[in-house]
């Protein structure tokens, strides 16, 4: 445990974060049986394999191997070091931060940490002109005639950047930033004269955070003649613009709560759709839906609205959009925008209870809105085209695993084009076929489907192997258990990893600790015995297990140390007859180590 921080105040952060509430805010988490599920923020994956134990207050992916308790998750999410974890633990949970970590060692570098302050400080400067200063009037009244308020201009913390080449430049450099550091944010430009100029001036500003609410960028609106209309910050370490959205910061906890994510194109559309009462709204940052937003939003939730301007464009944007999400495993609706509107338009003209109610929470499915989409291709009134135009929709509708929202959309088809049910029901029945969809498939219960594959790696296992495992994991819920195998047999394991855990487990119940198994991690040197130790204390044991059952995991360990030992002596002998010219007797020897091997794997 560290050495900086008291052993207790490791445990009283630790004990005031529950694993399940600190990990539910960067994934969603679905209790099964005992554990929580959610896909692995540390690796792409469609189905669920991470788990999440609340009582032992560990974490374990069963498809990258990582683990570990919540200081653990902290530091590999986070990229930080212990110290940063234990601060932002220790903040989080409302303890006052000890005084060891009031500064712990950074894991950003100098010049990023530069970059963050820096931003921070313009974040503040810019919202202060905007609502306080004459300089910032004319950022206030364009946001103003936009209908955007008082609070929502506060909750953004929208700010205006006064139309004078170096006012940012001046006012950074008092604070003592260097303006290497303010150019590679983006925050100014040098001139060949070496004059500074703000890059921002004349624009209103829209504060990019990061998902812990960091200012890291920003976006500009110009008000006055300059190209482009909008500007962003060039991206550095800190901003990505492929990886963040827009207000996720502030949206994230919306979200969760009511598990669907309302995705716009822009700064203003999310702004205004805020104000009007949906606070589960995120935007890209001018570019495409990346793969690693849809990524990021399939963590928190299982559906997204899309909800796009309704022109020619933003259709061909919302269909691409859907594509990534669903091919990130999202389900995907279209919001029901009234024709060549956007959303921030719309709420202007019609309310925020008619956006609520007739476009969110109207929006389509995904197969209705590509039904439509599709029909831009074809010329309907022409009969080989809307053949061509029913062949593309039966195709996307025999993708559909729901035999009953299969045939709801085949009726709409049937209905609308005077074509069977039957040839439909065929034809989707002969595509499926080809996509190989209606063949048997291993159980979509990824919770099951993990269980059983864990289950069959400790069968595929030696039978000393799983012993040590499964008699590991005993000892990790019960100190009496250890002290018995203890006596028994020390640390004589066969694999020298588990050797290394008992032998810091030993030493952890001598130091006076009670069972405990994100506890115990904090002892353990490096993250790989870590993610072994929560992986075995993963493994199903009984409440209570008798002394005869742990005898018959002690006498598999023995038996295999005996084999180890009869191994090492017929090579001697073996060696020996070699050398004395005795193929025969050195075959019945290599016979003998054979049958020894073959009984280890049963």
């Amino acid at each position: 445990m560290s050495a900086q921080v008291s052993e207790d105040t490791i445990e009283e952060v630790r004990k005031s974060n529950d694993i399940v509430d600190v990990i539910g805010d960067y994934i969603q988490l679905k209790k099964q049986g005992r554990n929580y599920f959610g896909l692995c923020p540390f690796h792409g994956e469609k189905t669920p394999s991470f788990s999440v134990t609340q009582d032992k207050q560990i974490f374990h992916c069963f498809g990258c191997g990582k683990g570990g308790n919540v200081l653990t998750f902290i530091m590999e999410i986070e990229g930080y070091t212990f110290s940063e974890a234990l601060k932002f633990l220790a903040e989080r949970s409302g303890i006052e931060v000890p005084e060891a970590i009031q500064n712990p060692g950074a894991s950003l570098s100098q010049e990023n940490q530069n970059i963050l302050d820096a931003s921070e400080w313009v974040a503040k400067l810019y919202h202060h002109v905007l609502r306080y200063t004459k300089n910032g009037e004319d950022g206030y009244h364009y946001l103003r005639e936009r209908g955007i308020t008082d609070e929502t201009i506060r909750t953004f913390q929208l700010g205006f950047a006064p139309n004078v080449k170096d006012f940012t430049a001046e006012f950074l450099a008092k604070k003592g930033f260097h303006q290497q550091h303010l150019a590679k944010a983006g925050l100014i430009s040098v001139n060949d004269d070496n004059t500074l100029v703000d890059n921002f001036q004349g624009r209103v500003i829209f504060p990019i955070r990061n998902h812990l609410g960091k200012t890291i960028a920003f976006g500009g609106r110009t008000l006055f003649e300059q190209d482009p209309k909008y500007l962003n910050s060039p991206q550095n370490d800190l901003f990505h613009k492929g990886k963040i959205l827009y207000n996720f910061d502030l949206a994230k906890k919306q979200i969760r709560k009511q598990a669907e994510a309302v995705l716009f194109e822009g700064y203003m559309d999310v702004i205004a759709a805020h104000q009007a009462g949906v606070e589960n709204a995120v935007a890209t940052l001018g570019t495409s839906l990346t793969e690693s937003q849809a990524r990021l939003l399939r963590r928190y939730v299982d559906t997204v609205v899309i909800c796009y301007d309704a022109d020619a464009a933003g259709t061909d944007a919302a269909y691409k959009a859907s594509e990534t999400l669903r091919k990130a495993g999202c389900h995907v609706k279209i919001a029901n925008l009234t024709e060549n509107m956007d959303p921030d338009d719309y709420i202007t003209e019609y309310g925020a209870e008619s956006f609520r109610q007739n476009v969110i929470a109207s929006s389509m499915t995904f197969t209705s809105f590509y039904m439509q989409y599709l029909k831009r291709d074809f010329n309907l009134s022409v009969e080989s085209d809307r053949i061509q135009y029913i062949e593309n929709v039966l195709k996307h509708l025999a993708t559909i695993d729901s035999a009953v929202e299969r045939e709801y959309y085949l009726k709409e088809v049937s209905e609308a084009y005077s074509v069977s049910m039957d040839s439909l029901l065929n034809e989707i029945q002969a595509n499926r076929e080809k996509m190989g969809l209606d063949k048997d498939k291993k159980s979509r219960n990824s919770y099951t489907s993990k269980g059983e594959n864990k289950n069959r790696s400790e069968k595929l296992r030696p039978a000393f192997h799983n012993a040590e495992r499964q008699l590991i994991a005993y000892m990790l819920q019960d100190a009496s258990i250890a002290e018995k195998v203890r006596e028994d047999i020390g640390a004589s394991f066969t694999i020298e990893d588990h050797k290394v855990i008992i032998t810091y487990l030993y030493a952890y119940y001598e130091e006076g600790y009670q069972p405990d198994v994100s506890s115990f991690l904090e002892m353990l040197p490096d993250s790989r015995l870590k993610e072994m130790v929560t992986e075995i204390a993963m493994i199903p044991v009984h409440e209570a297990i008798t002394t005869s059952e742990i005898n018959d995991y002690v006498r598999v360990i023995r038996s295999e140390q005996s084999n180890k030992q009869d191994i090492q002596s017929l090579k001697t002998e073996q060696k020996l007859a070699e050398q004395q010219n005795d193929p025969i007797k050195a075959a019945e020897i290599a016979m003998q180590m054979i049958e020894i091997q073959r009984r280890w794997r049963l």
